[in-house]
């Protein structure tokens, strides 16, 4: 259980600091309007991983009563989509992109509401909670429901804690990203490494 844990803290430390829309855009936001609007930002972020968190949780808690086969089904979905994702990083670009020059001016409200629904409305955030959290159900005792909410709660808490982060130091991260490239591709390649090693994990 503990090693289970481990390996899913791990890995979503991993993906949490490796560039994406979301951690972008929380820096990017961070460096036009401060730390406190970067903060605003993270807050509806996570706020909107509960929602997806709670979609999956009570949905694969049916699948698994309903069946075993079917739940096999979407463990294997989830490491052919992971594959998918890892060979996307591989074919992208080694250049972390972010642009302030177009970015408004907002209020916290209006950053937290904008991170939230950035979040609730992106299906992909949910196929990625679907295939990622199933592999790490840890207990036979406890209820998927609540397996799925502590990985939910391990996920978001972790996510925060790195992405408050990136908006604390957003003016020293964003000059570091522009004199060392290979940043860029070192975050590449472990992105690669966890997607992959989740999903071999999987499939063997």
């Amino acid at each position: 259980m503990i090693e289970t844990l481990l390996s899913f803290i791990i890995a979503t430390s991993i993906l949490a600091c490796s560039p994406g829309p979301d951690n972008i855009f929380v820096l990017t936001q961070s460096i036009v309007n401060g730390r406190k609007f970067g903060l605003a930002t993270v807050l509806g972020l996570m706020s909107g991983c509960i929602i997806h968190t709670t979609l999956v949780a009570f949905g694969v808690s049916v699948i698994i009563k309903e069946s075993e086969s079917l739940f096999f089904i979407i463990k294997l979905f989830g490491a052919i989509y992971l594959l998918f994702l890892a060979y996307k990083i591989y074919k992208s670009d080694d250049v972390i992109v972010f642009s302030t020059e177009k970015v408004n001016k907002k209020t916290t409200l209006q950053l937290f509401k904008q991170g939230f629904i950035m979040n609730v409305l992106n299906p992909k955030v949910t196929i990625f909670f679907l295939a990622f959290f199933p592999q790490f159900l840890f207990s036979d005792e406890l209820s998927t429901v609540i397996q799925f909410y502590i990985l939910g709660s391990l996920f978001i808490l972790i996510s925060f804690i790195i992405f408050s982060s990136i908006a604390v130091l957003a003016g020293t991260i964003s000059k570091r990203i522009k004199k060392n490239k290979k940043i860029d591709f070192y975050l590449k390649w472990l992105q690669i490494i966890v997607f992959l090693m989740i999903a071999v994990f999987i499939l063997i």
